[in-house]
């Protein structure tokens, strides 16, 4: 199939760009410095990628992602990195073999750990981002809660989310080393054999943590892209102009194809004007004036949301379609 031939919006992903990226970071953190997070391409086909490239644990963000992980033959080392209160289905992908840890920050997730029938968790801990967490002077006494509860404590993990777009590399890595003193801390009091933390933000600048998180380093967004990475953008939503006027046009790429969150997406020689439900509109600037029926490649500020509005993936080279991988990790049940 050639690309001209899909059906519009449709998720590229340019697999020269996605080989160097995948490369990059595998030459900058090998084996088990990286557990790869796949809440940023919920892709089965690309996680095997990543575990051909020597990387054995992977982080996810959802127990659909988990569940998804260990039924593609990768479940060795699984970090469900978010609080969760029922675990039943983790639970039982224990019973099958399967390693799952999760990451827990209160009495009340340590409980739900043990009904399920998860038996590794780590200690999360807040280390400057207010989402979860637990505070840094109360992980030692989570571990010893966790432990009486019959449970295996294999470390803290800690999120320095609120750093990942910092664009200054110099005052990313100083406040990154702030953040990780109060994870350290933790580490002292908790015990464990781990120190899981950082993402593509911070991947670079982030020596403290035994294992990092990334995971939109594999396809990239335009956020990543100011902060000057080695990483290249894999990750396309291909559009079709439905519309010219003069002095714009429109592409029929909007609000259900990609994500905003992060602003507004990117087109090589154009200026994104704004996004609607089903329409981008743009005014080129230095590109060819647009015809109807032209594709256009729009960038998406944020991969991970982008990704899971798609049921696909298609990886292509020129002009061509190589294969499609399903998102299979998209959605919850």
């Amino acid at each position: 199939m050639l690309i001209s031939e899909l059906q519009t919006p449709a998720l590229l992903v340019e697999q020269a760009a996605l080989r160097h990226n995948l490369d990059t970071m595998t030459a900058a953190l090998p084996g088990a410095r990286l557990r790869p997070h796949v809440k940023a391409h919920k892709c089965t086909s690309l996680a095997k990628l990543q575990y051909a490239n020597g990387h054995r644990g992977f982080t996810c963000a959802t127990v659909r992602e988990v569940e998804a992980m260990a039924g593609a033959g990768l479940g060795e080392d699984l970090l469900l990195a978010n609080e969760v209160l029922d675990t039943r289905r983790l639970g039982r992908l224990v019973d099958d073999g399967h390693r799952v840890t999760v990451a827990v920050d209160s009495a009340e997730t340590i409980e739900a750990a043990v009904a399920g029938g998860v038996r590794e968790v780590l200690i999360d801990v807040n280390v400057g981002l207010p989402r979860c967490g637990c505070s840094p002077d109360m992980a030692g006494a989570l571990a010893d809660l966790a432990r009486r509860s019959g449970l295996t404590v294999r470390g803290v993990m800690g999120y320095e989310g609120h750093l990942m777009l910092v664009e200054k590399e110099a005052e990313r890595r100083d406040s990154t080393e702030q953040a990780m003193e109060h994870l350290l801390a933790a580490s002292a009091a908790v015990g464990g054999e781990l120190i899981s933390a950082g993402g593509t933000g911070t991947y670079a600048v982030n020596t403290w943590a035994d294992e990092i998180q990334a995971g939109s380093y594999a396809l990239m967004d335009t956020a990543y892209q100011q902060l000057g990475q080695p990483f290249r953008q894999a990750l396309f939503v291909l559009g079709r102009v439905i519309s010219v006027s003069s002095g714009w046009a429109v592409a029929d790429v909007g609000l259900k194809a990609l994500s905003l969150d992060h602003g507004l997406p990117r087109i090589d020689g154009a200026e994104v004007w704004f996004c609607s439900d089903e329409h981008t509109t743009f005014r080129p600037d230095g590109m060819p004036a647009p015809a109807v029926g032209d594709l256009v490649r729009v960038q998406p500020a944020h991969v991970d949301p982008t990704v899971a509005l798609h049921d696909s993936l298609y990886l292509v080279d020129g002009p061509d379609v190589l294969d499609r991988w399903p998102v299979d990790m998209r959605g919850w049940r």
